[in-house]
């Protein structure tokens, strides 16, 4: 048995410039998964936690009482250890620069979406969190800047994600491959349950909300008729499974095959996952795992993000399915 805290020790000769500081900003949230953990467990037993806050986010959307103890758990966890020169968070508008000494000369920043799928907390459907970590462009010494914040995706030095479900597991990466683990609570650690995690090439299951269908692009119209045809040489028809937590869906496919697809639509143009918080960190996890990751043109990590907020078309998931979802994209336009 081998623990996350044996493994990031053993990972840390990976990165002989990072002198730590990395190993240490993984320790924090390996808490923060622990005390989201817990207070998801008894979500049902306490009226303080489920429910909806009464307040709105940045983006306009509903909180819900979770988000903001999502939120406030990572942000409190990575100022206590120091490390982290800077936060921006989905539920957050602006980032947070740590404007302490050791803040202005750390070498890291963290954008997360502190909980993932959180309107599913009520009716005790799994949730995640995700987080991405870069290496600050702006002057150690100084406070750090939006420019920080405002990396391609391939720029991250690590990301991953905790899914609360029937286990809590913690998966992440940090341009090395992908590695699952899965807490155990009787002892209170995270051991390593899931080593070099691939997604398979091609799958048998497509996550879109197709309650939306009238309102998607012709390219995504004409996939979903694909995945639904029957052909025996490519095993269709496929089968539609989506949870409505990104998270989750994606986790499935990850181990199991398949595409996971949030495109644009009449009533959200731009897309509606955040490129950011969502799309970045879950696109460099499915590359590592050999997957793949795009808006249905462009690959995901390559696209350079002009504000903190910015909304951004998804398909993810087995190479081979979204392949075949970008070339019906390009037919259809």
């Amino acid at each position: 048995m081998k623990t996350l805290g044996q493994f990031i020790v053993e990972k840390q000769a990976e990165y002989p410039n990072a002198k730590g500081e990395l190993s240490g900003i993984l320790s924090s949230i390996r808490l923060v998964a622990k005390v989201i953990h817990r207070d998801i467990n008894k979500a049902g037993l306490t009226n303080n936690i489920i429910g909806n806050s009464g307040v709105e986010n940045v983006q306009g959307e509903a909180q819900m009482k979770l988000d903001l103890f999502a939120h406030n758990t990572m942000k409190q966890a990575l100022i206590a250890r120091e490390e982290v020169a800077g936060f921006a968070s989905e539920e957050e508008e602006n980032f947070v620069a740590f404007d302490t000494e050791r803040g202005r000369n750390a070498k890291y920043v963290i954008l997360t979406d502190p909980l993932d799928g959180s309107s599913n907390i009520d009716v005790n459907v799994a949730v995640g969190t995700i987080f991405s970590i870069y290496r600050r462009v702006s002057p150690i010494g100084t406070k750090v800047t939006l420019e920080d914040f405002l990396q391609p995706g391939h720029k991250q030095v690590a990301a991953g994600y905790i899914v609360y479900g029937s286990s809590t597991m913690l998966v992440y990466t940090t341009g090395n491959g992908v590695n699952g683990f899965t807490y155990d609570p009787s002892l209170g650690v995270f051991c390593l349950s899931h080593e070099n995690m691939q997604c398979p090439k091609a799958g048998r299951v497509y996550s879109i909300n197709e309650g939306q269908y009238l309102k998607f692009p012709q390219g995504v119209k004409k996939y979903i008729k694909y995945c639904q045809e029957e052909d025996k040489e490519t095993q269709r028809p496929y089968a539609s499974r989506y949870i409505g937590s990104l998270v989750s869906d994606f986790h499935r496919n990850m181990l199991k095959g398949g595409i996971y697809i949030y495109p644009s639509a009449t009533n959200y143009p731009n897309g509606k996952l955040r490129l950011l918080y969502e799309g970045n960190p879950m696109a460099f996890l499915a590359e590592q795992a050999g997957g793949l990751a795009t808006d249905g043109y462009t690959r995901i990590l390559d696209i350079p993000p002009t504000e903190l907020h910015e909304r951004v078309p998804l398909f993810i998931g087995s190479k081979e399915m979204v392949e075949k979802a970008q070339e019906f994209m390009n037919t259809f336009e």
